[in-house]
């Protein structure tokens, strides 16, 4: 009988730990991004040497762009290591997309067929947006997490399951939303519950969900944090981690500043590509009224305030859509799990198989063309089970098993990640520093080499993470860029603006290895 149990444990969420596996070899083979993860990286080591906990910095300059939940991973990650381990710092990535994956289903647990709410499943995961979400070093995955977490807790008591359990739970996901990025935490969670009673001519009953315990709950646990933010960031950095970094960013941002309808623009590549498909059956059921379940009609209040409360905003990037995704998958299910409008939900779901089934075609002629650059293995082979993957689900939706149709897509997109992710070691000198920084740091410790600059290189300060000291940034406007070069020192430049700039001339420098796009110059006394 336990044998039975474990195996049924197993067989329940064996779909969930092919999802994991799927993007495991992401984090293995890749290198830290230099914009985004190596910065995460480098601010934590330098909280780590100057021993702070709520106000960071960064390469000297006030960092308050984000609370420090995530910066405290990254630091914990590195006490625990001794270095920052990729795949450590990915789960706090990858989890929370299975966790909501998961959360959502049970949501719906009863209202659909469990083939129309595997597709579902597979939908969410694979939605392009939402799949890189969870294989990259960012908090917006972790802080969706608790934004649906707050939503799912509030709905539970809506219908019944008022507890001091769950009204202890709700203030918590929200204030942990909060704490992971910024405003949106509870901003998502105010709106939508808000506009929810408005609809269901409950407003009077907003008080048993953000009532007095709610906010006493909130408020104190942000009075500690930014307490503890005055005390050891003083005054400035308080005033810009409260006014810069919210009020302005929202109302004139000086950041990612787009129109209102971004994101009515960008959507259709953000849940690639399943957007024909989705959207096509959430016009479907409003045209034809198919939300009358209550479960059905909150996830439409969640997608339509967030919607416009990230349009009204003026920072605006297609990441900060990621809490509207999972709402906007299931809102789809109801006309996905009916027998109507097959012409268009035919059409979604044949578009991308007809796309996956030319990639390995595709793959070919450009092997062609191009031998040297399309030369991999675990390429070719990702491409032949995207095409067959397309093919398979062509079958199936010609056949009406539309729902049935979306797995080939899924599965074949998530064994190509897995399988192409064994690629990714071969760009590492493209996509990464740790190639090039690794070689300059061997050179300048066997020739006592202790300076190190970059020139028209982004995000070379970050490079710290790898040196284990600083980097200096020469301007790029500088008229004579060796001016400001003390020798004996490595620059960092790719090969082109070295010669462009006509740095060996003197003699005095030249290449000693090229990597990728980048190379490491040495200047001699």
């Amino acid at each position: 009988m336990v044998n039975g149990t474990k195996k049924n444990i197993l067989a329940k969420n064996a779909e969930y730990l092919f999802f994991l596996l799927s993007v495991i070899p992401v984090f293995l083979f890749r290198d830290f991004t230099p914009n985004n993860e190596l910065k995460y990286l480098s601010i934590a080591d330098e909280a780590i040497r100057d021993g702070n906990i709520f106000a960071f910095m960064n390469h000297g300059a006030a960092y308050a762009d984000k609370p420090p939940l995530y910066i405290w991973i990254v630091m914990l990650g590195k006490l625990i290591f001794g270095k920052h381990s990729l795949l450590f710092l990915g789960l706090f990535s990858v989890i929370p997309s299975l966790a909501i994956v998961r959360i959502m289903d049970k949501w719906v647990e009863g209202l659909y067929s469990e083939k129309v709410r595997q597709a579902g499943r597979i939908m969410l995961f694979t939605s392009t947006f939402y799949i890189g979400s969870a294989v990259v070093l960012r908090m917006d995955m972790l802080m969706c997490m608790f934004i649906v977490l707050s939503l799912r807790t509030f709905f539970i008591m809506f219908n019944g399951g008022i507890n001091l359990r769950n009204r202890l739970l709700f203030p918590v996901f929200i204030f942990l939303a909060v704490f992971t990025k910024g405003p949106v935490g509870i901003l998502v969670p105010l709106f939508s519950t808000v506009a929810f009673l408005i609809i269901r001519k409950q407003f009077r009953s907003l008080g048993r969900y953000w009532g007095w315990l709610t906010w006493v709950i909130l408020i104190l646990l942000s009075a500690v944090w930014f307490g503890c933010v005055y005390l050891e960031g003083g005054k400035e950095y308080f005033n810009n981690l409260i006014f810069n970094q919210t009020v302005n960013r929202a109302v004139d941002s000086f950041h990612h500043k787009a129109p209102f309808y971004y994101y009515l623009k960008t959507v259709w590549y953000i849940i690639a590509p399943w957007s024909l498909l989705v959207i096509g059956c959430v016009v479907v059921g409003i045209i034809k009224k198919s939300y009358a379940n209550l479960t059905v009609q909150f996830f439409l209040s969640v997608f339509t305030v967030t919607l416009f409360m990230l349009s009204a905003i003026s920072s605006k990037i297609e990441i900060y859509f990621l809490p509207a995704v999972p709402f906007l998958i299931y809102i789809a299910l109801p006309v996905l799990d009916g027998t109507g409008s097959m012409g268009m939900k035919k059409t979604g779901i044949a578009i991308p198989s007809i796309i996956f089934t030319a990639v390995f075609p595709v793959l070919l002629v450009l092997k062609r063309q191009n031998p040297d650059e399309w030369s991999g293995v675990f390429f070719m082979v990702a491409g032949v089970i995207l095409s067959l993957s397309g093919i398979t689900s062509l079958y199936l939706t010609f056949r009406d098993k539309i729902s049935i149709a979306v797995r080939p897509v899924g599965i074949g997109f998530l064994t190509a990640v897995f399988i192409g992710s064994f690629s990714l070691k071969d760009f590492g000198t493209e996509t990464g520093f740790a190639v090039v920084t690794g070689a300059a740091k061997e050179y300048a410790d066997n020739n006592y080499i202790s300076n190190y600059y970059s020139f028209k290189i982004r995000s070379a300060e970050n490079m710290d993470v790898y040196l284990g000291k600083s980097v200096n940034v020469i301007d790029t406007q500088e008229q004579d860029p060796l001016r400001l070069i003390n020798p004996p020192a490595l620059l960092f430049i790719r090969k082109y603006d070295y010669e462009k700039e006509g740095m060996g001339r003197n003699g005095n420098s030249e290449i000693i290895g090229t990597y990728g796009s980048y190379s490491i110059v040495v200047f001699k006394n």
